[in-house]
């Protein structure tokens, strides 16, 4: 059951599902909250809290015009969302640019976190941006035609669909054409210093077979910046609606390495 969240100017629109150690799903762009729904109740069932927004002017969750919804304001948002919930030192877990939020909240606070996982994610100023162009290109008055192209482009599964829902239609385009536009790699060009002097235990799950971040030239990068092991999945860029199994199996035995919650 999702639930509407006011921060500041801003509304998040969560999932919050069981009890335990907290954990926090990101999900990146063009994704919603429903990246993480067959991964999710795997998660719960192993005994977590699962916390699960749309990030700020994604999916369900609103920002006013004029506000930027760039990844540095998504860990703000993020951070203080945690503080409203009472989640003490969850561990995050992003997908994609998702990924980006979650790498600058851990160098801003890491002692917040008791871990931090990265699925097909991004590394210093690499965010795969070439593959969205058309996005940030596309006319708005042409909004409304958005959703069918990226569907025929990435939808090719319902559980993909269902994640792209809420995209249909003028204001569903309008709302991705900002995303796109307000992303901004050099938010984490300078991010690697601070990542690896946090201390903040990592590890990296990557899609064998993702067609956006490659696994060589920014996974095993990635891994190596954040002394993590580098797991490979049976999947595409979206593992978690790919390999679910796989992707929950990986996640469990991180989390299962992780020391207590103090």
């Amino acid at each position: 059951m999702a639930e509407t969240i006011q921060i500041r100017d801003v509304s998040v629109c969560l999932e919050d599902d069981g009890e335990g150690s907290p954990l926090l799903l990101l999900h990146g762009f063009p994704a919603t909250r429903h990246l993480w729904s067959r991964v999710a109740p795997l998660l719960v069932s192993a005994g977590y809290r699962a916390l699960i927004p749309d990030l700020v002017g994604y999916g369900d969750s609103g920002a006013p015009a004029g506000v930027r919804v760039d990844m540095a304001s998504q860990a703000r948002w993020m951070l203080e969302l945690l503080d409203r919930l009472g989640a003490a030192r969850p561990v995050i877990i992003a997908h994609d640019v998702g990924s980006a939020a979650a790498q600058l909240m851990v160098a801003k606070a890491p002692g917040r976190f008791r871990g931090l996982a990265v699925l097909d994610g991004v590394y210093a100023a690499e965010w795969a941006m070439d593959a969205i162009t058309s996005i940030r290109d596309w006319d708005p008055a042409d909004a409304h035609r958005l959703f069918p192209v990226l569907a025929r482009r990435l939808a090719k599964s319902a559980a993909l669909r269902e994640m792209l829902a809420a995209y249909q239609g003028e204001q569903g385009g309008l709302r991705l054409i900002r995303a796109a536009r307000d992303l901004d790699p050099s938010q984490t060009a300078d991010v690697g210093e601070r990542l690896r002097a946090s201390g903040v235990p990592a590890t990296v799950l990557w899609g064998e077979r993702d067609e956006f971040l490659s696994i060589q030239d920014v996974g095993q990068p990635l891994a190596e910046l954040l002394r993590a092991s580098l797991v490979k999945l049976p999947g595409g860029h979206f593992t978690p609606l790919d390999c679910p199994t796989e992707v929950a199996d990986g996640l469990r035995t991180f989390l299962g390495s992780l020391p207590p919650a103090r």
